[in-house]
């Protein structure tokens, strides 16, 4: 594991998941021609945020006079919204990897570093001010990825991690290749490995003792696993349910990778807080994900770069069949569950396509029922309650991290303006400029 971490977790043995951080101390005016409210869904014109400390301090009328000596960034041409949130990222793995799922066996220190620096700076640039990484196979490089993101080393979105997978032997979390075997497999990749109650305990244990903010579990069989059928169920409801005892406990939540049917149900009444894919479910699972409120992350792009791109690189037959099996019926299951009313956050498992692109799913979301505006809320308010930031991020109310984009054209009528982001500010301060 020496060779593929650069930093130990500084919140390791944190009794409640920490609050966002990158708390930039930077101090400014931002002018924006309009203002997305992710809480009302609609836009306000002439706008003037004040920033202090990182933090919206303001939001006044433009013709208000800025503080004598402010600096100010001057937005008047575009169209301001909260900085987006991917509740379904990897970003310390790439597309390439799904072609030979060994080359994580072989990656050295400063290899995993420039790597996981490159997809941090491409998702801030793209927009995304804050992310959940929701599993790594090697063992803590995204927490390490973190904290090198809090120290200001890199730059990066403010990000939730949950470590390792908690999966069964062999199932969709276990970096098991064919030829290989388990063990000759490096320990540093199975550290999430287990099976019943009091193992999957132990293991929850331990990756909040890491340092984990969230904790993850491969409910079912997995699209990119070796062997594993997305709509069979590989953990059981009482094992998720002990995961969730764990992380309640102190104060941290639980996502659910379940494709199938059962898995999701099992998820849903296990008590996570989010289910990831749920791209087999059916109306029971819908209903069940009303009822209880748990949130769907479902993420309805990457099965067309896995079909183009994903064939181009060469990916394994069984991972392109099971993408054909499951990315139409993940679709119209989306339509459903946005047709009865429940939660849907944005997430796109960025590591499937490429980091920086995420947001090529806004249109798909769009196509297949939510309205533009919706689609917004899900990448900003919904985002934020999924992940227990709704103080901090998914809105520029004051009190929230000064996290802004700017894009120039109405968002809330073509989601594509997205695509391509051309003004980043975070904490107050900006990453990517307005062209002159």
């Amino acid at each position: 594991m020496a060779l593929v971490l650069w930093g130990l977790s500084a919140h390791a043995g944190a009794e409640t998941a920490p609050p966002p951080n990158i708390a930039v101390g930077e101090s400014r005016v931002i002018r924006c021609g309009r203002l997305f409210e992710s809480e009302t869904g609609t836009l306000r014109s002439a706008v003037r945020l004040r920033v202090d400390a990182g933090r919206v301090v303001a939001l006044e009328n433009v013709a208000a006079d800025a503080p004598v000596g402010t600096a100010e960034l001057d937005l008047r041409n575009y169209t301001c919204l909260p900085g987006l949130i991917d509740l379904h990222v990897h970003l310390t793995e790439r597309p390439e990897d799904n072609a030979d799922l060994t080359v994580m066996f072989r990656r050295t220190r400063a290899e995993q570093r420039a790597l996981s620096a490159a997809h941090a700076s491409a998702t801030l640039l793209a927009g995304f001010t804050s992310v959940r990484n929701v599993g790594a196979y090697i063992r803590g490089v995204d927490l390490a990825l973190r904290d090198a993101i809090d120290r200001r080393e890199l730059i990066g979105p403010r990000m939730q991690v949950s470590g390792f997978y908690l999966t069964i032997p062999g199932g969709g979390g276990d970096l098991l290749v064919p030829g290989i075997p388990a063990e000759a497999t490096p320990t540093f990749v199975r550290g999430g490995i287990a099976r019943g109650q009091e193992q999957f305990r132990r293991k929850a244990e331990l990756a909040l003792a890491d340092g984990a903010d969230l904790l993850k579990v491969i409910a079912s069989g997995a699209v990119l696993a070796y062997g594993g059928v997305p709509g069979a169920p590989e953990m059981n409801r009482a094992e998720i349910a002990t995961v969730v005892e764990v992380a309640h406990a102190r104060g941290r939540k639980v996502a659910a990778h379940a494709h199938g049917a059962q898995s999701v149900r099992d998820a849903i009444l296990a008590g996570v807080d989010t289910v990831e894919h749920a791209s087999l479910i059916d109306a029971q699972g819908i209903s069940l994900a009303r009822e209880k409120g748990t949130t769907l992350v479902m993420d309805v792009y990457n099965g067309d770069y896995i079909d183009t791109e994903g064939r181009k690189q060469q990916w394994p037959a069984e991972f392109l069949r099971k993408n054909i099996e499951t990315t139409e019926a993940q679709r119209q299951g989306f339509t459903a569950a946005h047709k009865a009313g429940v939660r849907l956050g944005f997430g796109t498992d960025a590591f499937v396509y490429p980091h920086g692109l995420n947001a090529r799913q806004f249109h798909i979301m769009v196509e297949r029922g939510m309205t533009p505006v919706e689609a917004l809320q899900s990448a900003t308010l919904v985002a934020a309650r999924a992940m227990g930031w709704e103080d901090n991020v998914g809105s520029l109310a004051p009190g929230h991290y000064a996290d802004l984009i700017a894009v120039q054209g109405d968002p809330t009528v073509d989601v594509r303006l997205l695509e391509s982001v051309p003004v980043v500010v975070q904490g107050g301060r900006i990453v990517k400029a307005p062209a002159p």
